[in-house]
Formats: structure tokens, C-alpha cells, sequence
């Protein structure tokens, strides 16, 4: 019976981790960077700095759905073949003000 519940565990584990997807967003329009991120959810887009020349990456969702809890997809910007700065979205912490109504600004695909 323990072996059992130990594997039932494992493979939730395993559940988990999911291969992401990585691109270059420089090498990309910004549609297509859009259209990547649409397509698959959540992907890395890396692009080197312009004005130190150091490589930078982050994770970039499609929405909250994507994001791990206690978080919420905001926007964000990168450069991309086309553009200086593409709009899309990444995971930031959500914070609470208990006192005020937080508004968010939904921007239509």
C-alpha cells in the first residue's frame, strides 16, 4: 500500500514539470512573438541587452491561467525584429490593497 501512495505521488510530481518552449524575440516580428505566445501558453523569450549586450530571458503567458498562484499576468514589453517594444504578458506577484478596488486593464488580443 505505501509503494502504491508513493508512486501516486511521483506521478503527480511528474504531472508538473512540462517542457517550455524558447525563442529568440529578436529574431521575430512582434505578431509572431504575439502569435507564439498565444499559441503555446507560456514560452522564454530571450533577446540581448541593447544597451549592455547582456543575454536577458523571462517567462511570457498568454493570461492568468499560466501563472502559478498568488500571481497574475500583467504587461510587459519586448524588443523584437520589428519593434523596439512588443506588449505582452508575464507573470508579477499580485498585491493586495484591502482598502482600495483594484482595477484592471483588459486589453483585447
Amino acid at each position: 500500500m505505501k509503494a502504491l501512495l508513493l508512486a501516486a505521488c511521483l506521478t503527480l510530481i511528474a504531472a508538473e514539470a512540462q517542457a517550455i518552449s524558447r525563442y529568440n524575440s529578436t529574431s521575430m516580428s512582434c505578431a509572431e512573438t504575439r502569435d507564439v505566445v498565444r499559441y503555446e501558453g507560456a514560452v522564454i523569450l530571450r533577446w540581448r541587452s541593447p544597451t549592455s549586450g547582456v543575454q536577458r530571458f523571462d517567462r511570457y503567458v498568454r493570461d492568468d491561467r499560466f501563472c502559478p498562484a498568488g500571481e497574475e499576468a500583467q504587461r510587459a514589453f519586448v524588443p523584437t525584429a520589428d519593434a523596439r517594444s512588443c506588449p505582452v504578458n508575464i507573470c508579477k506577484r499580485i498585491e493586495r490593497d484591502f482598502f482600495r478596488f483594484k482595477r484592471r486593464l483588459i486589453i483585447p488580443d
